[in-house]
């Protein structure tokens, strides 16, 4: 399989971002997004993702951070479904269960094409750090609709907010890297019934 990157660029008049991805990367990083506790989300998807991930981002924080985590989240979809392109011989699908002390979130990913986002996760707080945990649901929504991606989200148990956000953030990373993975059996061929994704 070829090496799979993209860099794409949005700007608005609320936010200039630009998004590079490797998804056969090492779980390579470079934030400066104005938004630390996204940026520590973001380096979960790309370490357990094994994903480079290198994301600039100039927004209007001075109103709040909503149109910054969001249209990261719309730019990062759409950096993803560049570089995957037409989806040949990977697994598409993806899931994964992970832990952090109290805490347990399972990912469910399908590059199916076709957007959807079921979304279950009962913070125990509001914000972590000052960050709106509901900027979550704008992100990846953002993703999803962009990506053109199924994903279910489920935080299953959780009393801190941080341990939430992060087993969710990790197990994204690791859907993606098993959905994305090649599957030497699929031998170049599209992963559907219907011949295209």
């Amino acid at each position: 399989m070829a090496q799979r990157e993209a860099t794409v660029e949005r700007n608005t008049l609320e936010t200039r971002i630009t998004v590079s991805v490797n998804l056969d990367g090492s779980g390579k990083t470079e934030f400066d997004t104005g938004v630390p506790f996204l940026e520590h989300m973001l380096d979960q998807i790309a370490r357990h993702g094994l994903i480079d991930l290198a994301i600039r981002a100039s927004g209007d924080l001075h109103i709040d951070d909503h149109h910054t985590v969001e249209d990261i989240g719309i730019t990062l979809g759409q950096a993803v479904a560049a570089a995957v392109g037409d989806k040949k011989g990977i697994y598409r699908y993806g899931h994964a269960y992970v832990p952090l002390d109290e805490a347990l979130s399972r990912v469910v990913v399908d590059f199916s094409g076709r957007p959807g986002l079921e979304y279950n996760i009962p913070f125990t707080r509001a914000a972590v750090g000052g960050f709106d945990v509901d900027l979550f649901l704008e992100f990846f929504q953002g993703f999803v609709n962009h990506a053109q991606v199924t994903l279910h989200i489920d935080n299953l148990r959780g009393d801190n907010s941080h341990h939430q956000a992060e087993t969710v953030f990790k197990a994204f990373g690791r859907a993606l890297r098993m959905a994305l993975a090649e599957d030497a059996r699929m031998a170049g061929a599209t992963p559907s019934t219907k011949g295209v994704l």
